[in-house]
């Protein structure tokens, strides 16, 4: 990429800037570019052209008569292309947003268009608009460090080992049950093929067998490689050679909380995101209200779902544990003088307002040391 590109922050000698924003797809990329007043300027690159891209801005600021060393601001929606590209623009000199989807403004219209020429130009706008001093114009993503990142993968990874395990068990048994059989346990499933049976007596159908050994073999790999990843896990918390394997130790002593539930828990959220109260707390993890409050209609439309999907899902399950695991805690006792002699509906109710209030107490125990009131701990731990 050429030098031209490079910023000084400090702003320019005329006290102009470029501003960019970028619309992202697998093919190409289209740019859009202003200097703050109505003119806009397009172009289309391939994707990933670094070389093309830094040359682009070079012309577009020869177009807006500014100085080689203006001070360039972009911006692009969080997808698919993940961070490198933000780390690259930073790295470059380039300030660099990363923009929630979710959070850019939209037509109200039944039928709105939508073109990826449209799109680019409202970001541009909401981009000056943001630089001009504009709040709450979208919402910024935090993006994390490259490490940061990469340690997000082995628990994301074996989620999705997970479910490919529990895909595979569902398809074995599934092809059982279409011919009428039925088996309570599927580990010893090799070499029970040749004895199984249909209703009239005859072994297996050969092509049927021939799939269901493949699809073990599938269901076999799932199980080893998810035996590595676990095993990864619990040997780095053994080590505890960081800040956030001591983090999941800590919590890992809370009676109810495993493993898997504390290491998700430190990499998603408490490892390398810093909270000034408990609102931003609820809030990342989705579980705070949405109140309806307009003219003579005032309800609850339930919680936001934002944030982080992981944490909110993990959270509500940590919940229902935690009221078994945790009977004479302080939230225990208080969800059961609230919540346990309602209908199902509220039960379900309080146990979102349980996971909030269990996740701001986890936060405080992590960062001062607070055991949640009334709460055991193990008097060991077991890997």
């Amino acid at each position: 990429m050429t030098d031209a590109i490079l910023s000084d922050r400090e702003g320019t000698t005329n006290g102009r800037e470029l501003h960019m924003a970028m619309e992202l797809s697998n093919s190409k990329w289209k740019l859009g570019f202003g200097d703050g007043g109505v003119r806009v300027r397009e172009k289309n690159i391939p994707a990933r052209d670094l070389d093309a891209l830094g040359e682009a801005i070079s012309r577009a600021k020869k177009k807006f008569k500014l100085a080689e060393e203006a001070r360039v601001v972009s911006c692009y929606e969080a997808g698919r292309d993940g961070f490198w590209l933000h780390r690259y623009l930073e790295s470059v000199g380039i300030e660099s947003l990363v923009v929630d989807s979710a959070s850019i403004e939209v037509s109200r219209r039944k039928r709105k268009k939508k073109t990826d020429r449209l799109d680019v130009k409202k970001l541009l706008r909401m981009l000056i608009r943001h630089h001009g001093g504009e709040k709450d114009v979208w919402s910024i993503v935090r993006v994390p460090s490259a490490r940061d990142e990469d340690e997000r993968r082995l628990h994301r990874e074996r989620g999705r080992l997970k479910q490919e395990s529990t895909a595979h068990i569902n398809r074995i048994r599934s092809l059982l049950v279409t011919h009428g059989i039925q088996l309570s346990k599927l580990r010893d499933l090799p070499t029970r093929l040749e004895e199984i049976r249909l209703w009239d007596g005859s072994p297996l159908p050969g092509e049927l067998k021939g799939e269901l050994e493949r699809e073990w073999e599938r269901l076999e790999q799932v199980w080893r490689q998810l035996s590595e990843v676990e095993g990864k896990q619990k040997k780095r918390v053994k080590e505890k050679t960081t800040p956030k394997m001591e983090q999941v130790d800590q919590l890992m002593w809370l009676k109810s909380i495993n493993v898997v539930t504390a290491w998700t828990l430190v990499m998603e959220f408490f490892g390398w995101r810093s909270f000034a109260n408990r609102r931003q707390l609820g809030s990342l993890a989705g579980l705070t209200g949405t109140p309806f409050d307009s003219g003579e209609g005032d309800r609850e439309q339930g919680i936001s779902k934002a944030g982080n999907k992981r944490i909110r899902t993990l959270m509500i399950e940590l919940a229902w544990r935690w009221l078994y695991f945790q009977p004479n805690s302080k939230l225990t006792l208080w969800y059961k003088q609230r919540f346990a002699h309602g209908s199902k509906r509220m039960r379900k109710v309080g146990i979102v307002a349980l996971a909030r209030k269990l996740l701001v107490d986890l936060w405080r125990y992590l960062e001062d040391g607070v055991v949640p009131e009334g709460a055991e701990l193990k008097s060991r731990l077991v890997f």
